[in-house]
């Protein structure tokens, strides 16, 4: 078991989680500023996408690239900065750290080394437009990104088609179209949902219907922008879930995915990854030490 007093002593290294706005760099709080002033480094998703955020507000602290290519390379080195009593802070390129971004291993690792991680309140694609959405904010999945192969999207879809939660995905606009349509096909295309694109900023736009009124939006619009795409819970499941998984092992809830739908263990492990808020190499682990 570990307690964590974030700022009990002022010579520990902390490790900082700094939200940045996902649009409107008004949405930057005072604090998020301060932080960024302050720390000795600044971890950046995409350096040059982060020095105009810092330029805006005037901030001169250096920074180091952290992105999902050299997380392992750069985690030893931050550790040792941590270690010694420096204070960092990781942001993302829009919204927060870990959240369909990197800082997930990161975090992991420097909690397991007993060093500080303090969190810092801020901007939330997903949140935001969900609030605005029109559909039952609680309770609700975060989903993320799908697979960007069909089959494995099919298959995660699957998963999710029974769900009575609001359902939260997020998709880049060339990719649109096809997530659409995919889902249609696993929900039926009756069921609500709700596109938010750029959130925050002058075109904030909000298309709410069916998914097949949904589609044709798509289909007579020009789609630009990142989109959350919500849809609503399935009120009359076929299958009743009532997340049943959580009752289960990893082992059981991974060896289930691959008996019910017929599946390579590598989907399921990333399905029950997504379901539990785990990494698949954390799942991949379990699943693989036990089955040995």
């Amino acid at each position: 078991m570990l307690t964590q007093k974030s700022f009990s002593q002022s010579n520990e290294g902390r490790l900082y989680l700094v939200p940045t706005p996902i649009g409107n760099l008004e949405d930057m709080t005072f604090r998020a500023i301060n932080i960024l002033k302050d720390v000795d480094l600044i971890l950046a998703e995409d350096t040059r996408n982060t020095q105009k955020l810092l330029n805006h507000f005037e901030i001169d602290t250096k920074q180091m690239s952290f992105h999902e290519h050299n997380t392992q390379q750069r985690i030893p080195t931050i550790l040792k900065m941590l270690e010694d009593g420096q204070q960092i802070a990781q942001v993302s390129d829009a919204g927060m750290p870990s959240i369909s971004d990197p800082g997930q291993e990161l975090v992991k690792v420097a909690v397991s080394q007993h060093l500080n991680v303090v969190p810092l309140p801020g901007s939330n694609a997903g949140i935001t437009a969900l609030i605005a959405s029109g559909l039952v904010p609680q309770p609700f999945t975060f989903y993320g990104f799908l697979s960007r192969k069909t089959k494995e999207q099919k298959e995660e879809l699957e998963v999710l088609k029974n769900n009575p939660n609001t359902v939260i995905f997020y998709e880049a606009p060339h990719r649109l179209a096809k997530t659409v349509k995919q889902i249609g096909s696993s929900f039926g295309t009756t069921r609500k949902m709700v596109l938010a694109r750029e959130l925050t900023k002058r075109y904030e736009e909000f298309i709410r219907g069916s998914i097949e009124e949904v589609q044709q939006w798509i289909a007579e619009n020009e789609v630009r922008g990142e989109f959350v795409v919500m849809v609503e819970g399935n009120d009359h499941p076929q299958v009743t879930t009532n997340n049943e998984w959580e009752s289960m092992t990893i082992n059981e809830h991974v060896q289930k995915i691959i008996d019910d739908e017929q599946v390579k263990p590598t989907i399921a492990i990333k399905q029950v990854a997504k379901l539990r808020g785990l990494s698949k190499q954390e799942v991949y682990d379990i699943y693989h030490q036990l089955e040995q």
